[in-house]
């Protein structure tokens, strides 16, 4: 893949002396077009205008839908789902360091251009994988026709073809435009211009540098780890006593691991916000901090705990039966979706209650406090019963995906 035409211009943010992943474009206004196009002066004619405001929210729109995509198929892949991970605690990372919800949709139009490439290259092949199913059709009923080695001829063809199209419409910028249209007259003063591997290699390189996997993969890593480590002893408790065999005991031997899960999701969320805001490993278990911060916006924190629980429940209906890897990606779509304004939620809570200098008043906390604990319980009851119909039992509720990775398939 190339985009050699096609560079993104990032600002980097540092919350503390740890360096993070460099902003990107949030909003379909802001447009990053290539160095040439950049160059060029704004166009006056207001159809132009009108045009590219068009044409620039239609690509923040594609993107939005291709990182959903991505997200999805990263998440149901053992090791890349870190990846997916940190991209969701980035999402709230960032909203909870400048306090605006643009900033939550990281790398939307870099997720456009792959988007495109891919959508592209399929449609290119399509008519391809159609021709060599015909040769294939013919080879088996008569090898040796005249119209089966011409066949055989036309597709090694069209693959040449096909091929060099898809790769000139990557190095051009992997827009569906690109693949649409092959501009033959600029195909060639290229060639005779000479330098094309040179600028692709180093257009490929830069792209992949700035999608910053390996920042993505650490954070997703690191939050991992420190969320498991809060979930290990309520989640292991709870599944202990699952063992007995009798169903009113092993509810009663639960409870104390309910207690103290309970006490995690009041913090969890917006400790793993806190946890990617200042890329610290040690921010995901200052608890008083997370307290400090209720103080200053409990409704926000009480509307960001609700919407999180609320938003994961449903998801445990796709939990029943045993879901094949090979469509894993298809329902996953469904715990990106989901999960996806949750973390943002988280950000945005956590960004308010930095704005604020004092406290809100005590009845507006003790109200949080008090609507926080049906929510909870709420939600611990309804996980409970999942268990009866989940396929992997008592197992599943390791499977936390409102906090570790989002695709709970790994065991498909």
């Amino acid at each position: 893949m190339s985009v050699v035409n096609s560079t993104w211009h990032d600002e980097a943010l540092v919350p503390s002396e740890e360096l993070v992943a460099p902003i990107d474009e949030a909003c379909p206004g802001h447009d990053s077009e290539t160095l040439v196009e950049a160059a060029q002066p704004p166009k006056k004619n207001i159809v132009w205008r009108i045009a590219d405001g068009l044409m620039s929210a239609w690509e923040w729109c594609f993107g939005v839908v291709s990182m959903i995509v991505i997200l999805a198929f990263l998440a149901t892949v053992p090791i890349l789902n870190l990846m997916s991970l940190g991209y969701l605690l980035e999402v709230s990372g960032r909203i909870a360091r400048t306090g605006k919800f643009t900033q939550g949709f990281v790398g939307i139009r870099k997720a456009a251009r792959i988007g495109s490439i891919v959508a592209g290259a399929w449609l290119m092949f399509l008519p391809l994988r159609l021709l060599s199913d015909a040769w294939q059709s013919a080879w088996l009923i008569d090898p040796q026709s005249v119209q089966t080695r011409n066949l055989w001829i036309v597709t090694m063809v069209a693959t040449v073809a096909v091929s060099l199209h898809v790769a000139w419409a990557c190095y051009r910028g992997g827009r569906l435009r690109h693949f649409i249209w092959p501009a033959p007259v600029k195909f060639f003063k290229t060639i005779f211009h000479g330098g094309m591997y040179a600028q692709a290699r180093e257009g490929t390189l830069a792209f992949i540098k700035e999608l910053h996997l390996w920042y993505y993969f650490s954070l997703g890593a690191r939050g991992f780890v420190g969320t498991l480590l809060w979930l290990l002893v309520p989640v292991v408790w709870m599944i202990g006593a699952r063992q007995i065999n009798d169903p009113g005991a092993a509810f009663v031997v639960s409870l104390p691991g309910m207690l103290v899960f309970a006490f995690v999701l009041l913090y969890l969320p917006f400790l793993q916000a806190r946890f990617a805001a200042e890329n610290r490993f040690k921010a995901l278990f200052e608890v008083r901090a997370i307290r400090g911060l209720f103080r200053q916006a409990p409704l926000a924190w009480w509307l960001a705990l609700f919407i999180t629980l609320l938003f994961a429940l449903p998801l445990y209906l796709l939990k029943i039966e045993m879901i094949d890897r090979e469509i894993a990606w298809l329902p996953s779509l469904f715990f990106v979706i989901f999960i996806f304004p949750a973390r943002m939620l988280s950000g945005w809570a956590v960004a308010v209650s930095k704005k604020r200098e004092k406290p809100a008043h005590f009845v507006w906390r003790w109200m949080s406090r008090l609507a926080a604990i049906p929510v909870v319980v709420s939600y611990i009851f309804f996980m409970y019963l999942f268990l009866y119909i989940s396929w992997r039992g008592a197992d599943s509720l390791l499977e936390q995906h409102a906090f570790l990775v989002p695709v709970p398939f790994l065991g498909a």
